[in-house]
């Protein structure tokens, strides 16, 4: 019986990530928080130091918890004493950003596309849109619709709608899934046993807030990030929110297109002055702006500000974002010419790209740091255990 229950305590104790070996990079981010622990001068920039004053050691959950709880502000590297290139080299930002992207790779479902993803994300992004728009343009092509008299913007004389409607619910659904698998998983390692099943209407509106507003890009002091020095600027945040509201708006676009038809009856293509355009149309320069002004901060960023060995990852998602909308701005420019079955050719098979790369790109960071920082808000209303004085 005692043997059993050795078992047992050992299998919980693995399952929370107690005991698993570390790698360098979590083994790096575990000796930074005890350095910062005893510091503790950073308490107030963002969530991820009074997280930390809530442990004292820092096992593989915590880390990955801790890591994803990072927005990379660079607040902490200019305010530490201990920064490069004092001997401790505490740098918060780019060790985190190193174990974020492993868990983007861990965490990936199925696992080796993660892995591919991570090791040449640009490419792998690039290939794989020319590789789906030059397929739909060869079966254009097998239809005898690739090259035609203007069609009005019919886009379902080149592609019927049932079969549009298949493919991309076939990759919608598959993304979903995958993204689905991923925080799931990455939900119940980083949450101990005794944590709460259901999360309070309190925390999940602050986490909510802290998501939609990007609260903790602000660098704690509402001025903003660091990017090619230590002067703050606010641009990463508000090219995040072009990003992030025009990808929604394209999403809506979508969405009341839909519902237009299956609803309402009312069939593509629609005009200038309706929803469905006018919502994709703002999304489209959203996504036009966005990326590109993230582009351009990711391209003068100080090496001490992230992961080198991220920005493949991050380019090739900026990069289909960019696509993205300038295909969809030009296929809607030019809807009524010769042109366009090869500019929806392309479109789409960008979008499709775009879509199956979702779960092991970029765009994971916003799922996992969601749930970080639901994590956070609940983790905060509860009892500290270390009773630590007023900590």
């Amino acid at each position: 019986m005692q043997q059993l229950e050795a078992v047992i305590h050992d299998a919980r104790t693995l399952g929370a990530g107690n005991s698993l070996p570390l790698s360098a990079s979590e083994a790096e981010v575990a000796r930074q928080m005890h350095i910062c622990n005893a510091c503790r001068y950073c308490e107030g920039f963002c969530a991820v130091f009074p997280a930390m004053t809530r442990r004292l050691e820092f096992n593989k959950a915590d880390i990955h918890y801790i890591a994803n709880l990072c927005h990379n502000c660079g607040a902490c590297l200019h305010a530490c004493q201990y920064a490069p290139p004092h001997e401790f080299a505490v740098n918060v930002p780019q060790a985190t950003a190193k174990v974020r992207m492993q868990t983007y790779a861990d965490y990936a479902w199925p696992p080796a596309f993660g892995k591919l993803y991570k090791r040449a994300g640009l490419t792998v992004a690039l290939a794989l849109g020319a590789g789906l728009a030059l397929f739909l343009a060869l079966a254009a092509q097998a239809a005898g619709s690739l090259f035609h008299a203007p069609l009005a913007g019919n886009f379902y004389a080149i592609f019927p709608h049932n079969t549009l409607a298949l493919m991309f619910g076939l990759v919608f659904g598959f993304a979903v899934l995958a993204l689905g698998v991923g925080v799931s998983r990455f939900w119940r390692e980083v949450t101990p046993a005794d944590f709460p099943n259901t999360a309070p209407a309190a925390s999940m509106s602050e986490a909510a807030g802290n998501v939609l507003r990007l609260t903790y890009l602000d660098g704690g002091h509402g001025e903003g990030c660091s990017e090619a020095d230590d002067k703050v600027t606010l641009l990463r945040r508000r090219f995040h929110h072009f990003t992030f509201y025009g990808f929604m708006l394209c999403f809506a676009a979508t969405s009341v297109a839909t519902l237009y038809h299956y609803l309402l009856g009312l069939h593509a293509p629609y005009a200038l002055d309706s929803l469905p355009v006018l919502l994709g149309t703002a999304g489209g320069i959203g996504l036009m702006v966005g990326p590109a002004g993230l582009l351009w901060l990711n391209l003068r960023r100080h090496p001490l500000h992230g992961d080198g060995d991220q920005k493949a990852m991050d380019r090739g998602f900026i990069a289909l974002l960019l696509l993205t909308s300038l295909s969809g701005l030009t296929l809607l420019g030019l809807r009524d010419t010769g042109a366009m079955a090869i500019l929806l050719a392309t479109h789409l098979g960008v979008v499709m790209a775009l879509f199956l790369t979702l779960p092991y790109g970029k765009f994971a960071h916003g799922i996992y740091r969601s749930a970080a920082l639901l994590k956070w808000a609940i983790e905060k209303r509860q009892p500290n255990k270390l009773k630590l004085g007023d900590d």
